[in-house]
């Protein structure tokens, strides 16, 4: 009898460690790669459903790559300026004021001379452990933002635009994750009181003035998106500064207003928080449009898809105002945030 049980409990050890094993083994699929951007200390999430959901295919775009020609370097080609600003520190008790970079590409032929020439802008931020103007870097160093803006504008696809990548760190350097996401969450003072009355001051945007007023009559003219964390950010500055923006590209990323993952954990509770954003202001449907983008290796995949799902079921959410870009294979790098720019741009601002 004691043999036969003690056979038995061996029996039930062995399952169990290979349950475990299992468990574990399936919980590290679709980590980070040497050709990611970043490297987050994110907990790895489920990447695939074990059944794709019904898509609402007016809503859901799977993208096509951006032809290689755009990769080449244009004819036109436009230029990269670092500017600095005063800012703040607005983690800190006291508003701390700092100095801030941000880089600015303008297209070919700006003339800063001539004020009748007005141009949209979009404000684009980085991802964790990246810097102001890693999006802007050497094609070498794996970015080929500028060249496809060059060849968008050269070829006529969307109007000569201002680009503005900025950083939610106060200091332009890599910081630790928890210090990124504590900035992240109050950058859309430094972009609504700070960055914005800046630039556009001093460039020729559709902004009359930097007023409320004048900048929340130009917002027609103006986006905000990001990359990993800067998805993050970009859902912020749908949920503070909706009267300053009317486009949104959040790029691999979900909205973390309710707490940290809050696409995998609250998809339904953050849908209901941002369509309240949209009531209160009483915006209407065609005041604004969401652009997510996410790709189905992506590590930020789960996440993303619960949460714009939840979205697409809420009526607050069209068609009009949200579209879903999928990357199939896409993964967690800047080749899809080239490919997200590509097809974004071309929406969002329109020849």
């Amino acid at each position: 009898m004691g043999k036969k049980s003690d056979g038995s409990m061996r029996h039930i050890v062995f399952c169990l460690l290979s349950l475990f094993l299992t468990l574990n083994l399936a919980g590290c699929g679709g980590g980070s790669t040497a050709s990611e951007t970043t490297n987050e200390p994110w907990q790895e999430l489920e990447q695939t459903p074990e059944q794709e959901p019904e898509r609402t295919m007016n809503q859901t775009e799977y993208l096509e790559a951006v032809p290689p020609s755009y990769f080449d370097a244009a004819a036109r080609r436009g230029s990269v300026i670092a500017e600095t600003y005063r800012s703040h520190d607005y983690t800190s008790s006291n508003n701390e004021a700092i100095t801030k970079t941000a880089y600015v590409y303008l297209p070919y032929g700006y003339d800063a001379a001539d004020k009748d020439k007005r141009y949209d802008i979009l404000y684009l931020m980085h991802g964790w452990t990246m810097t102001a103007g890693d999006f802007f870097d050497d094609p070498r160093d794996g970015s080929h933002i500028v060249a496809i803006l060059d060849n968008l504008i050269q070829n006529g696809d969307i109007p000569p635009i201002i680009v503005v990548c900025a950083t939610f760190d106060a200091v332009n350097q890599s910081q630790s994750f928890s210090r990124s996401t504590e900035e992240l969450s109050v950058f859309h003072r430094d972009f609504r009181d700070d960055l914005v009355p800046y630039i556009e001051g001093k460039y020729n945007t559709y902004a009359d003035n930097v007023t409320e007023d004048g900048l929340r009559r130009s917002s027609g003219h103006r986006a905000f998106g990001g990359f990993s964390l800067g998805a993050v950010t970009t859902w912020y500055q749908f949920i503070y500064n909706l009267d300053y923006v009317k486009y949104f590209l959040p790029m691999s990323g979900d909205c973390w207003i309710l707490g940290t993952y809050g696409g995998l954990y609250y998809p339904v509770e953050t849908t209901e928080y941002l369509a309240k954003v949209v009531s209160d202001g009483e915006w209407a449907e065609e005041d604004f449009l969401i652009y997510e983008g996410i790709g189905t290796a992506d590590s930020r995949w789960a996440q993303t898809d619960n949460q714009i799902e939840a979205m697409i079921r809420n009526s607050t959410f069209t068609p009009k105002n949200l579209h879903y870009a999928i990357i199939e294979g896409g993964r967690h790098d800047l080749h899809a945030c080239e490919r997200y720019l590509y097809h974004a741009l071309q929406m969002f601002f329109k020849n």
